[in-house]
């Protein structure tokens, strides 16, 4: 492994990173599991970032991806693609939107990026509202309106990005609040933004943030940002790259948290619709989809394999009620994590819904984040035969847990106990 982790530093940027001091190269994965190239077997808590979402190596998906490259591997939007209507008709049906309109991409931060595009020809404005702690992706204009600085590379942008209070529950001026006037607040905080403002195009947000570290505002606070939204006339871009496809398990969507004054005018999507496969995708209301007065076309968004991928994986979510599955194993789940949290002075908070967990990290005794606790905690897992993420905002202390939705009891439990002892071992 040493080798390949010394070829991997000479010829790729010292900005991408790897996780654990000695790098794991994973060779093979069945059902929740996958293996290294030294033999070891792993528990996956992490599914490649939330992306290997149904299983590794699901036989439904792999076959659909065979048998279409066994035919055609790509043609590019320029010609009618069969898998792809059928794809765009099922997530258009799904999404909520009325007279929905699908324009896939082949990444998450590509389908941000579109929807920002959208918005600001549909609007006319190149103001953007996100939310403070939020990550969006990694492109020019996607990190220039992240709002979480270790994933902010750079303060240029095409974009006059204003951030909004709300995206995180238990930290800031707003902490100590009930949720309802958590919520009252955070909407005062949005009307006194727009008082100072010049038409802005969107708000985008994240209905659980990601990489923020799975904090979540109260249920209601994005319907109740709605109706300011659109008394000035502007749209609602809901992020669900990382919260789409049931993996909340209360809903297929993260918006339907918020879903009292209706759904979105544009919601994105990516990761776990492809199990892996590279998909993202753009959902808008007709109107705001064509919008757009000059020519645009997809390369390898929409391709046929990913398209038969995304299809029958789909497929496999709903007819085995993953999502159902991701409710229960997951407060199964979050209901150990918080038992073995409670145990550990280091531990601040346990959070989530569904299979989308985070565990906070601090300095016993104070508020602090701890960085360091957690990646000690992610190498002790590790050596335990489990893979986790982690992330947070003002430092990276949160612990990020996202198992395939197929995820079984008997692997919740097992998860949770090796991360018990990962926890005390590094702590």
């Amino acid at each position: 492994m040493t080798g390949l982790h010394d070829r991997h530093l000479a010829v790729s940027p010292e900005w991408l990173a790897l996780y654990y001091r000695q790098p794991l190269e994973l060779t093979h994965g069945e059902g929740r599991h996958v293996w290294d190239s030294d033999g070891n077997r792993y528990l996956d808590f992490f599914g490649g970032i939330l992306t290997t979402m149904t299983a590794h190596a699901l036989p439904e998906v792999t076959k659909a991806v065979s048998d279409q490259a066994g035919r055609l591997i790509h043609s590019s939007t320029l010609y009618l693609n069969r898998p792809m209507v059928e794809l765009a008709e099922r997530v258009a049906s799904l999404s909520g939107i009325p007279d929905a309109r699908v324009f896939f991409t082949t990444s998450g931060t590509e389908a941000n990026d579109t929807a920002l595009l959208l918005a600001t020809a549909y609007r006319g404005s190149n103001q953007i509202l996100a939310m403070r702690n939020s990550y969006h992706g990694r492109s020019f204009s996607a990190v220039s309106i992240t709002g979480n600085r270790s994933w902010s590379t750079t303060s240029l942008s095409p974009l006059q990005t204003l951030y909004v209070h709300g995206g995180v529950r238990n930290r800031g001026p707003y902490a100590e609040l009930s949720d309802e006037r958590f919520i009252k607040s955070c909407v005062g905080d949005l009307e006194d933004l727009l008082g100072h403002t010049r038409g802005a195009a969107a708000l985008i947000a994240e209905p659980v943030q990601g990489v923020g570290g799975f904090t979540a505002p109260p249920d209601g606070l994005y319907a109740a940002f709605r109706e300011v939204l659109d008394r000035h006339g502007i749209l609602w871009i809901s992020d669900e790259v990382q919260t789409g496809w049931g993996r909340t398990g209360d809903h297929f969507w993260g918006w339907q948290a918020h879903a009292d004054n209706g759904p979105p005018d544009i919601l994105t999507f990516a990761k776990g619709i492809g199990n892996g496969m590279s998909i993202g995708g753009v959902v808008a209301r007709a109107d705001v989809m064509n919008c757009l007065d000059a020519n645009s076309i997809s390369t390898f968004g929409g391709s046929p394999v990913t398209m038969a991928a995304g299809l029958a994986n789909l497929s496999y979510l709903l007819e085995h009620d993953l999502q159902g599955n991701a409710r229960r194993v997951g407060g199964l789940l979050i209901e150990r994590l918080r038992a073995v949290g409670a145990g550990s002075p280091a531990v601040r908070e346990v959070r989530g819904r569904g299979l989308m967990i985070g565990i906070e990290l601090v300095k016993p005794g104070t508020d602090d984040a701890d960085p360091d606790a957690a990646a000690a905690v992610l190498e002790a897992a590790r050596a335990g035969g489990l893979l986790i993420g982690k992330g947070g905002g003002h430092n990276t202390s949160v612990l990020r847990i996202a198992p395939p939705l197929s995820l079984t009891v008997a692997e919740a439990e097992e998860g949770a106990e090796i991360l018990g002892e990962a926890l005390h071992a590094a702590t």
